[in-house]
């Protein structure tokens, strides 16, 4: 009997986590490692990326299990609320980043972990170079291998894996499908969020323990929906002005 699509589904998402469990432990350790240290410091980790990628810096902001000292990056017109086809245009655009970054509080000594399956894209491209201008530690987050061979939408040439000081790599195919069925000449089941967010919360959760093996205490959010909820306001207090979306 032939297996159903939702099985094969499965399988492609169980595939593709095990190969970045066994190719990128060692680079999301190291990239935790530089984190904990700047969040130690009294630093902020900064998350952004464009269209589905900005999912990702929603997922790790204001999250119940996760830290404090994250702000979300969040552009309402590189978001798909808005317009869907409006983001894509934007993110293709030179010296929008700047625009965009302009607004926020970001200082030298802080972590900016830039989301984009592709990479290719002036916006991300531009916001990792602007951050590295300003003195904050970059790391990527994209599909390397996938995108090799396609050209840069940045003037520079350059692609987000250029730019970083650290890439993780998400392993995610070229277009995001995973599967193909007879009669569909578009592949489909894309796994580009499903991993990123595997990752990420990897990510933090390394962070918080490399906190805790340096005998720091670092400031985790529990659920309000718990009995044990916690007073969010405490929490934030000294990092609520530079978190702009609190």
């Amino acid at each position: 009997m032939e297996r159903s699509v939702i099985a094969q589904y499965f399988e492609k998402v169980h595939q593709a986590l095990q190969q970045v469990e066994q190719t990128q432990l060692e680079v999301v350790q190291k990239a935790a490692e530089i984190t904990a240290e700047r969040l130690m410091a009294g630093n902020l980790l900064h998350v952004f990326g464009t269209g589905h990628s900005h999912i990702l810096a929603e997922e790790v902001f204001f999250r119940a299990g996760g830290l404090v000292q994250v702000n979300a990056i969040l552009d309402p017109a590189l978001m798909l609320h808005l317009s869907a086809s409006k983001s894509t245009d934007l993110e293709r655009l030179p010296n929008y980043a700047r625009i965009v970054l302009e607004r926020y509080d970001l200082r030298e000594g802080d972590v900016f972990l830039v989301v984009s399956n592709s990479g290719r894209n002036a916006v991300p491209i531009e916001a990792a170079l602007y951050a590295g201008e300003h003195g904050l530690r970059v790391i990527a987050m994209t599909s390397v291998s996938a995108y090799a061979t396609l050209p840069s939408r940045h003037p520079s040439g350059k692609k987000l894996a250029d730019v970083a000081e650290i890439v993780i790599d998400t392993c995610v195919p070229e277009g995001d499908a995973s599967l193909s069925l007879p009669g569909l000449e578009q592949r489909f089941g894309p796994l580009s969020t499903i991993l990123g967010s595997a990752l990420i919360q990897a990510y933090v959760c390394a962070i918080i323990e490399t906190m805790l093996r340096h005998q720091v205490q670092p400031k985790v959010l529990i659920s309000a929906n718990v009995e044990s909820g916690q007073d969010h306001s405490a929490l934030f207090q000294d990092y609520r002005q530079r978190i702009r979306h609190f």
